[in-house]
């Protein structure tokens, strides 16, 4: 299977086996588009993927020693995602369908996110609990199959990787190595109990996630204590100066990993109600603000050890966006007959695709609905739980 994904801001691409053997894997990365417009530009994304996408391909397919005659199918994002760049993906991958007259599997980017640990731990048999963290996203789903999810919580604001990012940024933290890792370091320098910050959404019994409050709280803390970090980097902090950093650092890690803790062990317990036989908890943090955080797993390790289940984390190099992901999610959905057929030989190439930018992955779990919902009103996509129990494969 070849694997293609465009859906944000890296072009990549691999070639996997049916039994989980990652032939190939390249990733072109926008690193220093992001530095220069300071994260996501669809347009600048879009030309990127565009400009890098064959190679890419290419890459892929003579570094596993394989030609197109060699797939039984290709399998991309088709979302959800920046539409832009998706069509990037798509486009490439029915050009290749229809060339070699090979079936396409339309994959869900967090889906993906979800079952690569598939590949890696080959015991991480449905049903089991997710939780994936990436960038601007949080997400609690009960996997009870393949492309069956039930979504017990989401985000409703800002995600846990961007407030560690906006609060190193504000603490005058060096971001080259990420935020995260950096707030994390200096953390360890300072008392978690320094400053009171207030859990987020203690009164709110679901598991969304809001991080919007605890980062104000934060920016005030600073501005309180009448320290300079805008003109004055971590580096040239007085001794008392970086005490301070160091207290509200280490305060606000210890409330933000708290109210993740809090909205997982309800989760659990929503999830053990519903799948008593659920033996693993996945913890799938997606580059960003808290990727490889060591504080974060061992608190979220404990949540699953109190409740006699195993945290599974895949490796780092699969915790990116990555074609390999793409390739394996795509290989579950074709052994189970779900692909669509070669694209018609006459097709344009300047068609209109399915695609999917906001694109739920499964139903909400009814106890979770919350009032604090803002739920955005562009049009949303079925969810790819529903799609999935609609149609007649």
């Amino acid at each position: 299977m070849l694997g293609i994904e465009t859906s944000c801001d890296d072009t990549a691409a691999a070639v996997v086996r049916g039994d989980g053997e990652i032939l190939s894997q390249v990733v072109s990365s926008q690193e220093d588009l992001l530095v220069r417009w300071g994260g996501v530009a669809p347009k600048m994304a879009e030309e990127a993927h565009s400009l890098a996408i064959d190679q890419v391909v290419q890459k892929a397919l003579d570094d596993a020693n394989v030609s197109e005659n060699d797939l039984s199918a290709v399998a991309v994002t088709v979302g959800p995602g920046l539409s832009l760049c998706l069509r990037v993906g798509v486009h490439k991958a029915r050009k290749i369908a229809k060339s070699f007259r090979l079936p396409i599997v339309g994959v869900h980017h967090m889906e993906a996110h979800a079952l690569v640990s598939r590949l890696v731990n080959k015991d991480l048999d449905f049903p089991f609990l997710a939780l994936l963290i990436s960038g601007g996203h949080n997400l609690l789903v009960l996997a009870h199959g393949l492309g069956q999810y039930v979504q017990l919580g989401t985000t409703i604001d800002d995600a846990i990787g961007e407030a560690y990012d906006k609060s190193a940024r504000w603490l005058g933290l060096d971001m080259r190595k990420g935020g995260g890792p950096a707030l994390e370091q200096l953390a360890l320098e300072g008392d978690p109990n320094a400053v009171k910050f207030s859990v987020p959404m203690r009164q709110h019994k679901d598991c969304n996630f809001s991080y919007a409050g605890l980062k104000t709280q934060v920016r005030l803390a600073i501005e309180s204590r009448n320290i300079s970090t805008d003109d004055i980097p971590i580096s040239s902090a007085t001794k008392d100066d970086r005490q301070i950093r160091a207290n509200i650092a280490a305060s606000f890690q210890r409330v933000a990993v708290l109210h993740l803790e809090e909205r997982c062990q309800r989760a659990v317990e929503w999830a053990l109600k519903m799948e008593p036989s659920i033996k693993y908890f996945l913890l799938k943090v997606v580059s960003g603000g808290v990727a490889s955080n060591q504080y974060v797993r061992t608190h979220l390790n404990q949540i699953a050890e109190k409740n006699g289940l195993q945290l599974v984390c895949p490796p780092p190099k699969l915790c990116t966006d990555n074609g390999v992901m793409i390739a394996w999610t795509g290989i579950e959905h074709f052994i189970a007959g779900r692909f669509d057929d070669p694209p018609a030989v006459d097709e344009p190439d300047d068609m209109q695709y399915d695609l999917r930018p906001r694109w739920p992955l499964g139903e909400e779990y009814s106890e979770g609905r919350s009032a604090s919902r803002s739920m955005k009103t562009a049009r949303v996509h079925p969810s790819l739980t529903s799609m999935i129990q609609g149609s007649v494969h």
